[in-house]
């Protein structure tokens, strides 16, 4: 059974999805006069020392405390410091087997696992001289992509057939699978590039970038290449704990004994060469196919076409061999790399593997670019409204400000565009507003796992609209150059923004093809090996031996795993290799290792490091009445038996608690006490993803205090029962009525479930706000009950489960901010807000939909 693409996983009941699957892709064979064919953790276990590890699994280390001490040596300790270690009288006394480095290292030559052996490859330019030996640090490109194909811990997370997909009437894209061009691939009416009956696609995805890989000053740069591919679930993929990139080359930087004029031409061209080298057998495989065995042991004939390349700007000029000053647009300004390494790569074009890569060409874009302009028209006012914003639990803070940060991580980036567009009002002109609120909404949309014909046309629209705004950037001149105001937008990635939406029919949504996980993989993979040598002169061949030392621990390390789940009674390792555990780990955070070891083997889980499981609230918490959210309080509660005077001194309570009980038909019993939460959990499926169950996220509801002198509530939005609208409103306490020990009456239905006490906002109409986009809400206020002359804040009372967002709301600033406003008072202080819909990209699409209904 092949797993289902993630695209059409739904929950029961949904039926507008459809797909459309290519007819004669991803044939199995079976070869005649040769052996079953094998995944890679079936040839370890035909190790010729497999007998000893029946029952030692560990073998030739005698227990798996020896293995760990093993492994701590091999990874962190230099020979020199390793010898060093097994001498101390301290480590004599726990009695290792391997007494020096050199019998360790015989230890590890007898483990099962062999990746793609590393080797070192002197190179030359014919005609040039360099400083120091060129060499290349290397293993071949098809072996890796092998090792990955055959892997079975991604064996529920595989797809091997293009597929359409249909969203009621519109075509939806997601994978790569799902594109024109796989489709294209699989069936091209060119016949020097069709695909023969049955055959596989495995798309090849690169990533490469230069890094210092040593520490010191002067240190050594090289040019690390990642290889993955696309057969492998995109979320899965994407994330660095998957190990689903493998590290196939490190490429040198030499310096020429040249005119420096000369000097990037050069390396250029011994870049391309290297690539060259290392994916020569993949162009083959490309051409005429190549015989490979999937995770559960099935033979395909692959063909395997370069789709994606992922680098920042200045690599994808260098790959597509064009000079660094010119536009891409101007396709003549070629580089003088006259052997690009995709020249003879069949069914690969640069113009279509060189994907648009969102962390530079559009988080890096918003750092050195829109926020620029923001910084330059608000100065300090910047920082001091960031500072007031409240503070939500799982939502960065920016305590200092924003503004005397000179370099950040994407991570960054993303968090101040979660409201920056707010930020704004009161000191920038609606076009300068709206301009920039254009571009985050470009970003954002980019951004979407899954895109529609609808949502491709929004993007479209969002750019134009950014388009038709930014001469307000210019009049306001934020655009400072170094000799004053600039007018005009000669911006290379501006540009590129262009080909966003055609990029997405043709190769799937681009987040897919962001940078994140590769710039993550140059400092958890690159630099390490690099510190652990001698810099003698068989440098290179120590960094070699290193990494297949590394390579045998992580496959030794996933095959005791493997072994020791498959000794228990029930349980086949090869089959259900990844399950998509509904009881703790949802699929955002997924380590198919880890997925499968907590399903399989939950003791080994304390020896496989993987990202913490998020915890699913949908088994034991409290359900809504659709079942799409679940809700969690703590069972013992932060304040019991409460009298109605304690909660009245702090609110209008009791009047609303007698409305809630006469709207749902009860009568209040008498001597009522209340259990009382200051927060709880709310958990929500993915909008993009119906069967996927999102991290929850934590309201708080704490009444006065010294920290707090008017409380610490957020703000959710609620479904109202009366309208089915939805309304805006602030937690103010989170409540389950009780009745004294011994009692004999009892609570009504209505009042037997943990209820909220919230104060409202009302929406200001008519709809969003023109230049922020956003729907701007009041504090709702009304009479007191029986002092007419006092007005008070509008409160009442709802289930907990009528809640269906945590939602993030803005002050509506009207000019600077005074200092008597803190991020502690910015909700109490005000009387108008923006709902934030970029406070996280869920939201965002949620509210999109509401807006739209």
């Amino acid at each position: 059974m092949l797993p289902v693409p993630q695209a059409l996983q739904r929950p029961p009941g949904q039926t507008d999805l459809s797909a459309k699957y290519h007819p004669t892709s991803g044939y199995h064979y079976l070869l005649p006069d040769k052996p079953p064919p094998q995944n890679i953790f079936q040839e370890m276990q035909s190790h010729p020392l497999q007998q000893a590890r029946e029952t030692n699994i560990w073998y030739p280390f005698d227990r798996p405390g020896e293995w760990s001490l093993a492994k701590f040596l091999v990874e962190n300790l230099s020979q020199t410091q390793i010898d060093k270690f097994l001498k101390l009288d301290w480590v004599c006394l726990i009695r290792p087997q391997f007494k020096s480095k050199d019998e360790l290292f015989f230890y590890m030559q007898q483990l099962p696992g062999r990746g793609p052996k590393w080797q070192c490859t002197k190179l030359k330019l014919k005609g040039y001289e360099s400083e120091q030996p060129i060499h290349l640090i290397w293993r071949d490109g098809l072996e890796v992509t092998k090792q990955l194909f055959a892997n079975p811990v991604y064996m529920n997370h595989m797809c091997y057939d293009p597929h359409y997909i249909y969203q009621g009437q519109e075509r939806q894209f997601g994978e790569f699978w799902t594109s024109d061009d796989a489709w294209e691939i699989q069936v091209s009416s060119r016949a020097l590039n069709q695909l023969p009956e049955g055959a596989t696609i495995v798309p090849i995805i690169a990533a490469s970038d230069k890094t210092p890989v040593t520490k010191h000053t002067g240190g050594l740069e090289m040019h690390p290449l990642f290889l993955t591919i696309g057969n492998i679930q995109g979320d899965v993929r994407m994330k660095a704990t998957s190990h689903a990139w493998r590290c196939t080359a490190f490429m040198p930087i030499p310096t020429f004994i040249v005119n420096s004029d000369f000097q990037t031409l050069l390396r250029s061209r011994l870049w391309h060469k290297c690539m060259d080298l290392v994916c020569s057998n993949l162009k083959v495989a490309a051409r005429v196919g190549e015989y490979m065995i999937d995770p559960s042991a099935r033979l395909h004939y692959c063909f395997t076409p370069l789709i994606s390349h992922i680098a920042d700007l200045p690599e994808q000029l260098m790959i597509a061999c064009i000079t660094k000053n010119s536009s891409p647009a101007k396709k003549l300004c070629l580089s003088g790399v006259h052997l690009p390494y995709w020249r003879n790569w069949r069914r690969s074009n640069p113009a279509r593997f060189l994907t648009p890569e969102i962390l530079h060409a559009l988080h890096k874009f918003f750092f050195d670019h829109v926020l620029k302009w923001i910084k330059q028209i608000m100065g300090h006012e910047l920082d001091v409204r960031f500072k007031s914003h409240h503070k939500r639990t799982g939502v960065r803070h920016f305590s200092g400000g924003v503004s005397h940060v000179n370099q950040m991580t994407g991570r960054e980036h993303r968090d101040i565009q979660c409201t920056i567009v707010p930020t704004l009002w009161g000191m920038a002109s609606p076009g300068f507003i709206h301009a920039v609120r254009a571009m985050i909404d470009f970003i954002y949309l980019a951004q979407n796992p899954l895109h529609t014909e609808s949502s491709i046309a929004s993007m479209t629209q969002a750019l134009r609209d950014f388009h038709d705004n930014k001469q307000a950037i210019l009049d306001a001149e934020a655009r400072q150059g170094k000799s004053g105001a600039k007018d005009d937008f000669f911006i290379p990635k501006l540009e590129l923004m262009q080909s966003f939406t055609r990029a997405i029919s043709h190769v799937g949504t681009l987040m897919q093809w962001t940078a994140d996980v590769s710039e993550r993989l140059l400092i958890t993979h690159c630099k390490h090996p690099f510190e652990r040598t001698s810099r003698q002169r068989d440098f290179v061949l120590q960094i070699a031996r290193i990494l297949d030392r590394e390579e045998t621990i992580r496959l030794f390390d996933l095959y005791t795993l493997l072994s020791s789940s498959s000794s228990m009674p029930g349980q086949d390792p090869l089959i259900n290799a990844v399950v998509m555990e509904d009881e703790e780990v949802a699929s955002t955070e997924t380590d198919p290792a880890f997925a499968w070891v907590s399903n399989a083997n939950q003791a080994a889980q304390l020896r496989l490091q993987a990202p913490h499981p998020v915890r699913n609230h949908f088994l034991k918490g409290i359900l809504s009445d659709n079942a799409r959210i679940a809700f969690n309080v703590t069972v013992k509660a932060d304040c019991s038996r409460l009298d109605v005077s304690q909660l009245q001194s702090l609110y209008y309570f009791y009047h609303a608690l007698h409305l809630y009980a006469t709207r749902n038909g009860c009568i209040l019993p008498g001597q009522l006490s209340f259990n009382t939460w200051m927060k709880f959990h709310i958990q929500l499926h993915s909008t993009f993803h119906a069967c996927r169950i999102m991290p929850s996220q934590q309201i708080h509801a704490e009444p006065p205090s010294s920290n707090f002198p008017q409380g610490n509530c957020d703000v959710v939005l609620f479904n109202q029962r009366v309208d089915g609208g939805s309304h805006v409103a602030q937690v103010r306490t989170i409540f389950q009525p009780t009745l004294p020990k011994g009692s004999r009456a009892q609570v009504a239905e209505c009042l037997s479930q943990p209820l909220v006490y919230i104060q409202l906002f009302d929406f200001v109409v008519p709809g969003l706000e023109p230049s922020m986009g956003m729907w701007m809400v009041r504090r709702s206020y009304t009479r007191h009950p029986s002092q007419l002359e006092r007005v008070i804040r509008r409160g009442c009372i709802i289930p907990l489960t009528d809640v269906t967002h945590a939602v993030e709301i803005i002050p509506v600033y009207r000019g600077p901010l005074g200092k008597d406003v803190n991020s502690g008072n910015s909700l109490e202080v005000f009387d108008e807000y923006f709902l934030n819909n970029f406070a996280d990209k869920e939201l965002y699409h949620s509210l999109s939909v509401i807006s739209d209904n």
